[in-house]
């Protein structure tokens, strides 16, 4: 079983930063992908940022240049620092994984980015 614990998130006017972190925990996991999704009311779950093995990060046009993922090669930790944030950024932030022993999607509870104008 994994577990992803997220924490960060929070409200903040616009330009601002904030920072999220997402740590996955499980007997013995070996995590091979880790990202950050999110969703607002009405609207289906939209990819943000994604890294692989520590190596290739993929990052949303609408974030790009604002947003940096960072995560150790094959750690089971990632962070991501939001700069320069706009009231479309406001939403639910969930954090997703695989691991190399299953094909299964695991995802964290959500966290919540408020972007006041």
């Amino acid at each position: 079983q994994v577990q992803l614990w997220e924490s960060g998130g929070g409200l903040v006017q616009t330009g601002g930063s904030l920072n999220l972190s997402c740590v996955a925990s499980g007997n013995r996991i070996h995590v091979r992908s880790m990202a950050w999704y999110r969703q607002t009311p009405g609207k289906s779950r939209e990819l943000v940022a994604s890294t692989s093995g520590g190596l290739s990060t993929y990052y949303a046009d609408t974030v790009k240049g604002r947003f940096t993922l960072s995560r150790e090669k094959f750690d089971n930790a990632m962070y991501m620092r939001m700069n320069n944030l706009r009231p479309d950024d406001t939403a639910v932030y969930y954090c997703h994984t695989q691991i190399f022993s299953s094909t299964a999607d695991y995802w964290g509870q959500g966290i919540q980015v408020t972007v006041s104008s």
